[in-house]
């Protein structure tokens, strides 16, 4: 299949899977809220792409969730370069992608975050996953969350849920508290060997992140909960935000591509606490 197809299709599945998790959002929100919607260009003169990120902020259920969708072109610096695979002729690359991060507003429903990529130097790739940070822990939650994680990458692979759990645990961790983020997902980078049958697993794991999501906020916000149970979400969502700062990949690809600050940085909570 020719390259453009495939950056044609990447790109159109991952801005269609925007347009759904948007919609089911303002639908479990269920007030007036909405989206605020930024498009946003990587330079002045628009000829290295873009994307559009959308939040929406004190909510009914969320305080905030961010949905961001990019594709974005041009040339790594050499610095940069180095740290990518397929450069070594070239430094121009392609990326478009959608991340997803939830903050709740009742401290009994998981954080959630979310992204699948594609990106494409000298060859191209697929990467992403989901994971889950609880700030009250839930035993039964994270089992049934890793039954449906395993469920879901069983269809295509019986070794990719222990690779890509392990993948997640090893990724997701604070070296510096010498802590895990949250209970784990899955996470896999790379993905090259089967071009239709990544791009499919890919589309799974969006599908599969929409369904749990859902379920688990509709199951987990009926929860009463208390002020002292909230000052432990800030306090969790403080873990959260130096992992984004300090360790995650996806933000410093971000940044260090010329990717707007506004979006990346979506993923941090509107309160958190140390």
């Amino acid at each position: 299949m020719d390259q453009y197809i495939k950056k044609k299709l990447a790109k159109n599945w991952f801005k269609t899977l925007q347009e759904v998790l948007c919609k089911e959002i303002e639908e479990l929100e269920g007030k007036k809220i909405k989206f605020k919607i930024t498009n946003w260009n990587r330079s002045e003169n628009k000829d290295e792409g873009g994307g559009q990120y959308r939040i929406l902020e004190n909510g009914r259920m969320f305080d905030k969730v961010g949905v961001n969708f990019s594709e974005v072109y041009g040339k790594f610096s050499n610095e940069f370069k180095n740290k990518i695979p397929g450069t070594k002729k070239s430094s121009k690359f392609w990326a478009t992608g959608i991340s997803v991060v939830m903050h709740m507003k009742n401290p009994h429903v998981p954080a959630m975050h979310f992204n699948t990529r594609y990106i494409v130097t000298s060859f191209g790739w697929f990467g992403g996953g989901m994971d889950v940070t609880p700030s009250i822990k839930d035993k039964k939650l994270e089992i049934w969350f890793h039954k449906e994680l395993k469920r879901s990458c069983d269809k295509y692979n019986k070794s990719y849920y222990k690779k890509y759990k392990k993948w997640c645990d090893e990724y997701f961790y604070l070296p510096h508290r010498k802590e895990p983020r949250g209970i784990g997902g899955i996470f896999f980078d790379y993905k090259k060997r089967n071009w239709e049958k990544d791009f499919s697993f890919v589309r799974e794991v969006g599908i599969s992140f929409k369904n749990i999501s859902n379920e688990i906020i509709l199951k987990k916000n009926r929860l009463k909960w208390t002020k002292k149970e909230k000052e432990i979400q800030y306090k969790k969502r403080g873990r959260y935000v130096e992992f984004n700062l300090l360790h995650d990949r996806g933000t410093k690809f971000g940044l260090q591509t010329g990717g707007n600050v506004e979006a990346i940085l979506m993923s941090l909570p509107p309160i958190a606490k140390w």
